[in-house]
C-alpha cells in the first residue's frame, strides 16, 4: 500500500488518500455490501484518471469509479483504488440552450445541472429521488431513470457522446455509428446479429446486463448508449455530452387514492395514453402522516404538464375522471406539489423500516416488468414473500412497471442469509416469467449479477463476458460486477459488526437498546449530502459548509460502522479518526428529523465522546462550556456578574481567558445578567389565578437573557395562566414550588437547595455520567410537579428538546424521565393548549430569522406558526442552523464553519428582511450568533408579544 500510494502521489495532481478516514468513508454505498479499498483518489482531470489506471494496471490493482455513492447494488465499492469524482471533476463545462445540450463532468450533481438549465426552460429528463446528491457519472454508470421516465426515458435516452478512458489508457469518444468503439467490439457483435435481436426483453426499464442491442445497425450502432448501465466495468467516464428536454411551463399533480396497491398497479398502465410526466405509486405503509393525501390505502402520483397552469390542471382533471379511484386530489400550487413529492422521495429511506420498527434491506430494490403485467406480478411477488415469511412494502415507478421494495431480510444470521439467497433465486425466476428485468433502475452490481443467466441465458451472459474482455482485457475495472460476479450473499456489510451487545449509556429505544443497530440505520441514501436545504430543513450544515464526506451524517455513520467492525478503524472508542469526523458535528439534531431513516448523530456523538474521554484528559472547552451551569450558578451566588463582565471587556484578560478555556479567539464572551431571572421572580408579585403552568428556568434564560423569562411570564399571565417555577428543594409531596419555596421539614433542609437543569451542556460534550447525575437530581426536584396536571413550559428550544429526548433516552431506567418529557411544552404550545380562548396582541409586522434547529428536529413549529399568524406576524422563518449551536461555535477551531453555517440561510434572511421586520430567534445561540456576526438583535417570540401587550394594555387576559 505504501508503494502504491507513493507512486500515485507522484503521478496524480489530485488528492490521494490511503489514510484510515479516506478508506473507511467508501467501504459501502447504499447497498447491503462492503468492500475495503486500498485507497481513494480524487482526480482533477482525465490525465489524472489515465495516470491512476496506468499505475494500477502495472500493479494489478482494481479500480472503481464512484459518484455520490448512492448505488443500491454494491457497484460503487471496491477492494483496490476508488476514484472519487465528486471533489474536483464536478463541473458543468458548458450549456448550449440552442442545441439543448450540456457538457458535464462525471462528478456533477444532477440538481446543479437542473439549476443551470432551468432559466432556459430546459431540464435533464431523468431525475432519481436522490437528485440532490447523485452525480451524472453515477447516473450514466447505472442508466438511472427516476420518476419522469414515462415522459423522458432513461439516462441512456439523454446521452449523446461520452469521453472515456479505457483500462489500458486509450482515450475514446463514444457516439453513434460505432464511434469510439474499442478494437474488436464491432467484429464481435456483428457476428451475433440474431442473439442481439432476440435476446433482450422489450420493456421500458430494462437496465440489467450490457445494452448490446444499442449497437444494432437499426438502432444507430450507438456506442455511447450501449456504455450506459455498464457500472464502471468497461471504461472510466471523464466527460459527457447530454441532451436536455424542454420543461413544461406549468405542472399539476393528481394524487389518486386506491383501496390497495394492487388496484393502483392495475390502473397505472391505463393512464399512459394521457401522456403524463409521471405515474408513481406507493402504499400507506410508507406514509407516516397521510393527512395530506386523499383517502385510500395506496396512491398514484400522476404529474401533468402544460403551457399554462390551466392546461396542466385540465390534463390532471382528465386523468382523475378517467381513473376509477376511491378519492383524488389535484394540486397546482408548486409548494404543495413539492411537499407531496417529498413524501414519495423519502420513501427510499422510510422503507428501510417496517411499521413495527423491524429493519428492511435492499437487494430486490428495483426489478421491472411490463406495465400491463404489474398488478399480476405484485400479487405473485407478495405470495412469494409470504411463502418465505418475509415482509416488504412495494412502491415506485408504476407507470414503467418498476418496483422498489425493501424486505425484512435477516442478514445477520446464517439461516437468514440462506433465506435471502433462496428468495432471490426464486424471485429472479418470477420476474423473468413476467417478462421483466432483474434491474429496472439501479443496476445489477453484486446484488443481481449472479442471477443474470436466469434472465438472459448462458449464451448471452457469455457474450457479456467477451464484451468485457474487449473493453478491459485485464479485468481491472470494477471486477465482480456484471460478469464473473461475486456471490450475492458474500461481503455483506453486517457480517463485520459485533454480535454481542455494546455497552452504551443511551437507551436507543427505537433500536432495542442496540448501538450497532442504531448505526445500521444509515443505509447510504445520503440526503445529508445535499448542497442546499429547502423550507425549514436543517440536515447537514457541516457538510454544506465543508463539502467533505467525513463531515456529513453518512460519513460519520460510516466511520462509526468501521469503528465497530474494527478492521479499518482499529482503536475503537479511542479512535482519533472518528473523533475528528464528529468534531464538526454541530449536534443540531437535524438528521433526527430530516434523515429519512432517523439517524441521530447528535446522540451518537455524545455517546462516542463519553467513551473516548473516559479516564482521559478532556479538552478545556468541555470544562468551561460543558459545565457552564456550574460556573454561572457560582457567579450568581457570589453576585459577581458585574466583575466577570468588566474582565470580559479588558481585551488582554479576555484573550487569556479564551485561550485557557478553549474558546475561539474570534468570539466575544457573552454578557451576564446583573440580576438572574429567579431573583427577579422572587422580587415580583405574581398573579395567583388561572390554570397552573410551571415555567422552566433554563440556564440561558436564568443567567444570560432573563428578559425572555420576564416576557414569557407577562404573556402567560395575560393569557390567564398562573405561573410557577419548579421547586428548589426536595419535597415529599405537593405543593408545587414557585421559586420561593422553603423547606417544610428538617430532612428537606439536609437535602439542600438546588436548581433544575436538563443536562444539555453535559450531553453535548459527552459528559454523560455527570449528565445523568444532574438529570436525576432534577427529577427528584420535579416529583411534585409530576403529580400535577401542570405542563412544563420551556422557553429555550435546545433545553426543551433535551427534556423531550435526551433525558428519557439517557435515564431509560427511570420512569419519571418519560413522565417529565411528556409534560414539556414550548411557549407557543402552552398558549395553544392551555389558553385556547386567548387572542394575542396584534403585532402586524413582517418577520425574519430562523427556526431553531432543535425545534425543527424534535419539537415541531406548527404551534409557533399559528401563534405568529394570530399575532399578524407575516412571513416565513428560514431553515438551516445558525452555526453557533450551543458550545460548538464557541469552541476553538470551529469559528469558520460556524460562520459559514450562519451565512447559508440565517444571515441572508436577516439582510433581505423588509423594513420594520421583527428578527425572531427563540434560541440563545441564535440570538448570540446574530449579534456577533451581524450586529442584529434577535428576539424571542415571548418578547415580541410582551412588548405588544405593553403597547396595548387592554389586551391582558382577553
Amino acid at each position: 500500500m505504501a508503494a502504491l500510494e507513493a507512486e500515485l502521489c507522484r503521478g496524480v495532481r489530485g488528492d490521494v488518500g490511503f489514510d484510515v478516514t479516506s478508506r473507511a468513508l467508501v467501504t459501502m454505498d447504499a447497498s447491503n455490501y462492503r468492500r475495503v479499498p486500498l485507497g481513494v483518489v480524487a482526480p482533477r482531470d482525465a490525465d489524472d484518471v489515465a495516470a491512476v489506471l496506468e499505475v494500477c494496471r502495472e500493479r494489478r490493482v482494481p479500480v472503481v469509479a464512484r459518484g455520490g455513492g448512492t448505488s443500491i447494488a454494491g457497484q460503487a465499492t471496491g477492494t483496490g483504488v476508488v476514484l472519487d469524482f465528486t471533489r474536483h471533476m464536478n463541473r458543468l463545462v458548458s450549456l448550449d440552450p440552442e442545441s439543448r445540450t450540456a457538457v458535464v463532468q462525471p462528478g456533477l450533481v444532477l440538481d446543479r445541472l437542473q439549476d443551470a438549465a432551468a432559466p432556459h426552460g430546459l431540464r435533464f429528463g431523468p431525475d432519481p429521488s436522490t437528485h440532490s446528491r447523485c452525480t451524472l457519472g453515477g447516473m450514466i454508470g447505472n442508466n438511472a431513470c427516476g420518476s419522469h421516465s414515462v415522459a423522458w426515458g432513461t439516462t441512456a435516452d439523454s446521452v449523446r457522446e461520452l469521453d472515456v478512458v479505457t483500462a489500458r489508457g486509450e482515450r475514446l469518444r463514444l457516439g453513434r455509428d460505432w464511434a469510439g468503439a474499442p478494437d474488436g467490439l464491432r467484429a464481435l457483435l456483428e457476428g451475433e446479429p440474431a442473439l442481439l435481436r432476440t435476446g433482450f426483453p422489450d420493456l421500458p426499464r430494462r437496465i440489467s446486463g450490457y445494452a448490446l442491442d444499442a449497437l444494432l445497425p437499426e438502432r444507430g450502432a450507438d456506442v455511447a448508449r450501449s456504455f450506459c448501465g455498464s457500472e464502471g466495468t468497461l471504461g472510466v467516464l471523464t466527460e459527457a455530452v447530454v441532451h436536455l428536454v424542454e420543461a413544461p411551463r406549468a405542472r399539476a399533480l393528481a394524487v389518486l387514492g386506491y383501496a390497495d396497491e394492487s388496484a393502483a398497479a392495475e390502473a397505472a398502465a391505463g393512464l399512459l395514453p394521457f401522456r403524463p410526466l409521471t405515474v408513481e405509486g406507493m402504499a400507506a405503509d410508507l406514509v407516516p402522516s397521510p393527512e395530506a393525501l386523499p383517502r385510500g390505502g395506496a396512491w398514484l402520483f400522476v404529474e401533468t404538464g402544460g403551457e399554462s397552469a390551466g392546461e396542466a390542471r385540465a390534463r390532471a382533471e382528465a386523468v382523475v375522471r378517467a381513473a376509477d379511484v376511491v378519492d383524488a386530489l389535484v394540486v397546482t400550487d408548486p409548494a404543495g406539489q413539492s411537499a407531496l413529492w417529498r413524501i414519495r422521495e423519502d420513501a427510499s429511506g422510510t422503507a428501510t423500516r417496517m411499521p413495527d420498527g423491524t429493519e428492511a434491506w435492499p437487494g430486490w430494490e428495483d426489478c421491472a416488468v411490463p406495465p400491463a403485467r404489474l398488478g399480476a406480478y405484485l400479487r405473485d411477488f407478495r405470495a412469494l414473500m409470504a411463502e418465505h415469511g418475509l415482509r416488504g412494502t412495494p412502491y415506485g415507478h408504476f407507470g414503467d412497471g418498476c418496483i422498489h421494495v425493501r424486505i425484512d431480510f435477516d442478514l445477520l444470521t446464517q439461516p437468514g442469509i440462506a433465506r435471502f439467497r433462496s428468495f432471490s433465486e426464486e424471485l429472479a425466476e418470477l420476474v423473468v416469467a413476467h417478462g421483466g428485468s432483474l434491474s429496472g433502475e439501479h443496476g445489477d452490481g453484486q446484488a443481481r449479477a449472479e442471477l443474470l443467466p436466469k434472465m438472459y441465458g448462458s449464451e448471452m451472459v457469455g457474450l457479456f463476458e467477451r464484451v468485457k474482455e474487449v473493453w478491459d482485457p485485464d479485468d481491472l475495472l470494477n471486477p465482480g460486477m456484471l460478469v464473473r460476479p461475486a456471490p450475492l450473499d458474500s461481503g455483506l456489510r453486517f457480517s463485520v459488526l459485533p454480535r454481542e451487545p455494546v455497552d452504551v449509556a443511551f437507551g436507543y429505544p427505537a433500536d432495542g437498546g442496540d448501538f450497532p443497530a442504531a448505526v445500521r440505520r444509515c443505509v447510504g441514501v445520503a440526503k445529508c449530502r445535499t448542497a442546499s436545504v429547502s423550507g425549514s430543513g436543517v440536515m447537514c450544515p457541516s457538510f454544506r459548509a465543508t463539502g467533505e464526506e467525513e463531515h456529513s451524517t453518512r460519513g460519520r455513520a460510516r466511520l462509526l460502522h468501521e469503528m465497530l467492525a474494527g478492521e479499518v478503524v482499529t482503536d475503537g472508542w479511542r479512535s482519533e479518526e472518528v473523533r475528528d469526523a464528529l468534531d464538526l458535528c454541530l449536534s443540531c439534531k437535524g438528521c433526527r428529523s430530516d434523515c429519512p431513516v432517523g439517524v441521530d448523530m447528535a446522540t451518537y456523538k455524545a455517546e462516542f465522546l463519553h467513551h473516548h474521554y473516559a479516564g482521559r484528559r478532556r479538552p478545556a472547552a468541555h470544562h468551561t462550556m460543558g459545565r457552564l451551569p456550574v460556573w454561572l450558578r457560582a457567579v450568581a451566588r457570589t453576585r459577581t456578574a458585574w466583575l466577570v463582565n468588566a474582565f470580559a471587556r479588558v481585551r488582554p484578560l479576555a484573550r487569556a481567558a479564551k485561550r485557557l478555556g478553549g474558546i475561539a479567539p474570534e468570539r466575544e464572551i457573552p454578557r451576564l445578567a446583573s440580576r438572574t431571572f429567579s431573583r427577579w421572580w422572587e422580587q415580583r408579585r405574581g398573579s395567583a389565578q388561572g390554570d397552573l403552568v410551571v415555567l422552566w428556568p433554563d440556564t440561558f434564560t436564568e443567567h444570560l437573557s432573563p428578559a425572555v423569562g420576564q416576557a414569557a411570564v407577562r404573556v402567560l399571565e395575560a393569557a390567564g395562566l398562573r405561573v410557577a417555577l419548579p421547586p428548589t428543594v426536595h419535597l415529599a409531596k405537593p405543593p408545587v414550588g414557585d421559586g420561593r419555596t422553603v423547606a417544610l421539614d428538617p430532612l428537606s433542609l439536609l437535602r439542600g437547595r438546588g436548581r433544575v437543569c436538563c443536562g444539555l451542556t453535559y450531553v453535548s460534550t459527552g459528559q454523560l455520567d455527570r449528565a445523568r447525575a444532574v438529570m436525576r437530581r432534577t427529577l427528584d426536584l420535579m416529583e411534585p410537579v409530576l403529580e400535577t396536571d401542570a405542563p412544563v413550559v420551556v422557553l429555550e428550544p435546545s433545553c426543551a428538546a433535551a427534556l423531550r429526548t435526551d433525558v428519557p433516552e439517557l435515564l431509560h431506567d427511570d420512569p419519571r424521565a418519560a413522565r417529565l418529557a411528556a409534560k414539556v411544552l414550548t411557549f407557543a404550545e402552552t398558549l395553544e393548549r392551555h389558553a385556547p380562548g386567548w387572542t394575542p396582541p396584534r403585532v402586524a409586522r413582517p418577520v425574519a430569522g430562523q427556526t431553531h434547529c432543535h425545534q425543527h428536529a424534535v419539537l415541531g413549529d406548527a404551534a409557533d406558526r399559528r401563534l405568529r399568524e394570530a399575532a399578524r406576524l407575516t412571513g416565513e422563518l428560514s431553515g438551516g442552523c445558525c452555526g453557533l449551536a450551543g458550545n460548538f461555535g464557541f469552541e476553538k477551531g470551529h469559528y469558520e464553519v460556524s460562520a459559514a453555517c450562519a451565512e447559508e440561510q440565517l444571515l441572508p434572511s436577516v439582510r433581505d428582511a423588509p423594513d420594520g421586520a421583527v428578527v425572531l430567534a427563540d434560541g440563545f445561540s441564535c440570538r448570540t450568533q446574530l449579534q456577533q456576526l451581524a450586529g442584529v438583535r434577535g428576539r424571542h417570540l415571548a418578547e415580541v408579544l410582551a412588548e405588544a401587550l405593553d403597547e396595548n394594555p387592554g389586551r391582558d387576559g382577553t
